[in-house]
């Protein structure tokens, strides 16, 4: 966890977001929402893996930081993981910009991936 400019926390998750590491990313998440600091950027970059605990620990803290004046942004998701994010939901409530950088300051999210069965022209 890296406390970055204007009170922005970023929080880089690597390997599995699974049943057994998401606890530790909520704990993360708690310790800067205990610290005053309620606008936290995941890094997700790096991770090859999510489940719905992971899933679900992004819909909470999302949930728990606009509680406390803030928001939760997600950034650099590999195109599965940004696929599975819109498939599930959360891109249209939480923020998914590909990259840190758009995250941190704050660009507008990446568009969402685009559906190769709703994209195919009629048959």
């Amino acid at each position: 966890m890296t406390d970055c400019a204007d009170g922005v926390v970023l929080v880089a998750v690597r390997g599995a977001l699974d049943i057994d590491s998401a606890p530790q990313l909520r704990e993360a998440m708690h310790g800067a929402l205990d610290r005053g600091r309620s606008r936290i950027v995941v890094d997700l970059g790096d991770v090859d893996f999510c489940d719905s605990v992971g899933l679900g620990t992004f819909a909470y803290s999302h949930n728990r930081c606009v509680a406390h004046g803030g928001y939760l942004r997600l950034a650099a998701p590999s195109p599965f993981l940004a696929g599975l994010l819109d498939t599930v939901g959360l891109t249209g409530r939480i923020p998914v910009h590909a990259t840190v950088s758009d995250a941190l300051t704050g660009a507008p999210p990446a568009p969402r991936p685009r559906d190769p069965i709703e994209d195919a022209p009629p048959s």
